[in-house]
């Protein structure tokens, strides 16, 4: 048998930024994943916004992922056929299975990787147990449970989830080429629905590499006839759908393999268990189409290696009673919330055809008109943010030094996918 401090279930962004941060505090742990390589998945392919930006540096690995991520340094703003901004990003296009690559090569050596399923975990107030399908057992004070939407493991722990919106949205994740020319005119463009019965909230075109990468959101069900016309035809579908995105793009053709997710949103119940964290999406989900599900995580991962473990590492035994800190931590509860906010607003905002939904979108299309206007006039010359990197680590070290204080400042979801 195997004895560690913390033992990690699963290795997407979750779970290998956790090990991350706790090798660099020289916090004994194991990362559980199957995989030694992660592979393609349709998940995040973008990293962006201030806010989301700032969590990621303040789980200190920042640095290694942006220098791997392609910088698309200025972004277009549209809503049918008008060029409204041009704006300067601090967005970051990579693959998933290269984000969580990259981040795993970032774990130190003192975090052993294991390779392997976790079939069964035996929980108790002192020490974890947790059976590996290669025969294999591991002693852990605390399990962080980060596989994402496998359930059945938790299942087995008591830990159930309840459905509060099925397939809330869908996602459909392709590359773009240029007709007749060798590049787009944008460096990456954000383009908004034309008409509430598009059920499309936006597009998302960014490079990827030497890549155009294009992310479709969609308010479906998931037995709608147009997201197998989309899969089968996906350029007459996406022009018949916005007949004016080729004022901006020109003409164009999706190229390659066209990926779907629908997404349901989800919350744990009777979650609170001694030994057991649940974070991310093993926790609750929320709507791609918002962009927070990146946030939720680094804030969870963040709070809970920077603060949390820490602290209860530092005293005995790992009852239900500590694990509660980390589920009723103000900063993780505003940041889900937030999330949760953004997912159902955002629908309302691209579906309803109620006179304050139809407000709401001429104001920000007012807004984001003058924005462009005044940056037109006042900053003329394309300007390129520098990119964030951490300066100095910010986890807690071991011997208890105060730890980095995070933030969930809310921000107008328009602004935030931007």
């Amino acid at each position: 048998m195997k004895y560690t401090d913390i033992a990690i279930v699963g290795g997407g962004l979750a779970g290998s930024t956790a090990a991350a941060m706790l090798g660099r505090a020289g916090i004994p742990a194991v990362l559980i994943d199957p995989h030694p390589v992660y592979p393609p998945d349709f998940r995040v392919e973008k990293l962006g916004g201030d806010e989301q930006l700032d969590r990621f540096v303040r789980t200190g690995i920042a640095e290694s992922v942006l220098r791997s991520a392609t910088h698309d340094g200025e972004i277009w703003i549209a809503r049918s056929g008008y060029l409204l901004d041009k704006r300067p990003s601090r967005q970051f296009g990579i693959m998933y299975d290269a984000l969580i690559n990259t981040i795993r090569a970032d774990i130190p050596s003192s975090v052993e990787q294991v390779y392997a399923k976790v079939i069964a975990i035996g929980a108790s107030a002192e020490r974890q147990k947790l059976t590996l399908s290669n025969g294999e057992t591991i002693s852990a004070r605390l399990v962080v449970l980060a596989n994402g939407l496998n359930i059945g493991l938790r299942r087995s722990l008591g830990i159930e989830h309840q459905i509060v919106s099925p397939c809330h949205s869908i996602s459909f994740g392709f590359d773009l080429t240029p007709v007749g020319r060798a590049a787009f005119d944008f460096p990456a463009l954000t383009y908004f629905s034309e008409r509430t019965s598009d059920r499309i909230p936006y597009i998302s075109l960014f490079p990827v590499g030497e890549r155009m990468r294009a992310n479709l959101f969609t308010y479906r069900d998931s037995d709608d006839p147009w997201i197998r016309q989309f899969r089968s035809a996906p350029t007459a579908t996406l022009n018949a759908a916005l007949p004016r995105l080729r004022h901006l793009t020109g003409e164009f053709e999706v190229h390659g393999d066209v990926k779907v997710r629908p997404a349901d949103l989800y919350v744990s119940t009777n979650f609170l268990k001694a030994g057991i964290v649940l974070v991310g999406d093993a926790f609750e989900t929320t709507c791609p189409v918002t962009g927070t599900g990146t946030d939720k995580v680094f804030t969870d991962v963040e709070r809970l290696c920077n603060v949390h473990i820490p602290a209860w590492l530092a005293t005995d035994g790992m009852d239900a009673g500590k694990i509660a800190a980390f589920y009723d931590d103000p900063v993780k509860k505003a940041c889900d919330a937030w999330s949760s906010a953004k997912a159902y607003n955002f629908r309302s905002l691209t579906l309803e055809n109620e006179l304050y939904w139809s407000a709401q979108r001429w104001a920000r299309f007012i807004v984001w008109f003058g924005q462009g206007f005044l940056r037109r006039i006042f900053r003329p010359h394309k300007e390129s943010p520098a990119i964030p990197l951490p300066t100095s680590p910010p986890i807690a070290p071991p011997n208890g030094a105060s730890p980095i204080s995070a933030t969930s400042k809310p921000v107008d979801a328009f602004t935030k996918i931007a």
